[in-house]
C-alpha cells in the first residue's frame, strides 16, 4: 500500500458521526511518550500528528483521513503518571467507550510498545483487555534503532512471548524500518 494523501479531520471526545460513516479505522494505542504520533507521521511521510518530547500531548481522539478511504485514530497515551487523576480516568473511559460501546466494527488496533523498555504492566493490561474483547491487534515494537542487533532479537522474542504470540513488527521512526511491513499488513486488512 502507498499512502498518497493524509489530512487531519477533527478531534473528538466521544460519539461523533464520523465514526459511523463506514470507513475502516486504524486505532493507535500505547503508553504516553511511546511514539504514537511519531509513528503516524513516519507512516504518512509528513508531520501530521502532534508529537513532542513531553508526554501527554494527545488529549482527544485525533482523526486523520488516509487516501480518502480510511482513518487513523490517534488515542491519548495511557500510563501517564503526571496527568491529574481525573484526566487519566477520562482517557480510560474514552478508550473503553470506543472499544466496548461505540459499535465501530471495521477497525484494526496498532498497539505501540517501547522496544527498549519492553512490555510494561500497562502494556500487558492493554493486550489482555483487547484480547478479552476479541479485537484484532498488531504490536509495533517502536524505537528499535536504539538497540543493538542482538538486543533487538531478544526484545522482539520477549515481547512476542509476553503478548501471547501476537504479531510483533519492529519499527524505527528514525529509519522507517518496519514501515513497509505495517503498510502491507494494512493493505491486506482494509
Amino acid at each position: 500500500m502507498m499512502i498518497t494523501s493524509a489530512s487531519f479531520v477533527k478531534s473528538i471526545n466521544g460519539t461523533d458521526k464520523i465514526l459511523y460513516d463506514g470507513k475502516f479505522q486504524v486505532a493507535f494505542v500505547g503508553r504516553s511518550n511511546v511514539g504514537k504520533s511519531s509513528l503516524i507521521n513516519s507512516l504518512v511521510h509528513e508531520k501530521l500528528a502532534r508529537s513532542s518530547k513531553a508526554p501527554g500531548k494527545t488529549k482527544h481522539l485525533d482523526i486523520f483521513l488516509i487516501n480518502n478511504k480510511f482513518y487513523f485514530v490517534d488515542f491519548p497515551g495511557y500510563g501517564f503518571a503526571h496527568a491529574p487523576g481525573d484526566e487519566r480516568e477520562r482517557y480510560r473511559k474514552m478508550m473503553m467507550w470506543y472499544f466496548e460501546y461505540s459499535e465501530v466494527k471495521r477497525r484494526k488496533v496498532i498497539h505501540i510498545v517501547d522496544s527498549v523498555v519492553g512490555m510494561t504492566d500497562f502494556d500487558m493490561q492493554m493486550v489482555e483487555y483487547l484480547a478479552g474483547l476479541h479485537i484484532d491487534c498488531v504490536i509495533i515494537a517502536n524505537k528499535i534503532d536504539k538497540l543493538s542487533k542482538l538486543d533487538q532479537k531478544k526484545q522482539i522474542e520477549e515481547i512476542t512471548k509476553q503478548a501471547s504470540g501476537a504479531t510483533v513488527i519492529p519499527y524505527s521512526t528514525k529509519t522507517n524500518e518496519g514501515r513497509s511491513s505495517i503498510l502491507s499488513m494494512l493493505e491486506h486488512t482494509i
